[in-house]
């Protein structure tokens, strides 16, 4: 039997204009050096919302609270002996980002519209769900 491991992928987003922009980031090394959203280990025992609003503001400096949006589409898959649940979730950005926050942490970053980051996203699993964000945004 295979660990089981949690995580959360939080699609930050901003109004600009009619149309919402999103973040994307680039990680320094590894894998994860595809353009994509803020991600994280989920710990035992902790909430989503609460882990969703501590990733946002000590990875990003964002201490202006923003809307969660839970995008209710979790992938599920396993390489090898392990099990990964993601977890998707929108979060609106209202406040600022820390720059030197952004700089230490990341390659790259940039907020894109949706024509720009859909295809950019370096995972299909991050392209389903920044779709169903963008659609979500687009009904209300």
């Amino acid at each position: 039997m295979g660990e089981l491991h949690h995580r959360i992928k939080i699609f930050l987003f901003r109004r600009s204009g009619s149309q919402p922009q999103y973040l994307q980031l680039k990680a320094r090394q590894g894998v994860e050096s595809l353009w994509g959203p803020l991600q994280s280990e989920l710990g035992l025992g902790e909430k989503l919302e609460t882990a969703i609003r501590h990733h946002v503001r000590t990875d990003l400096g964002i201490m202006v609270p923003g809307q969660v949006l839970d995008l209710k589409i979790p992938s599920h898959w396993n390489f090898g002996d392990e099990d990964v649940v993601e977890w998707n979730y929108g979060y609106q950005c209202v406040g600022k980002l820390d720059q030197e926050l952004l700089q230490r942490n990341w390659s790259e970053y940039r907020w894109e519209g949706f024509s720009t980051a859909y295809p950019t996203m370096g995972l299909e699993f991050d392209r389903q769900a920044i779709l169903r964000l963008h659609y979500d945004l687009s009904a209300a």
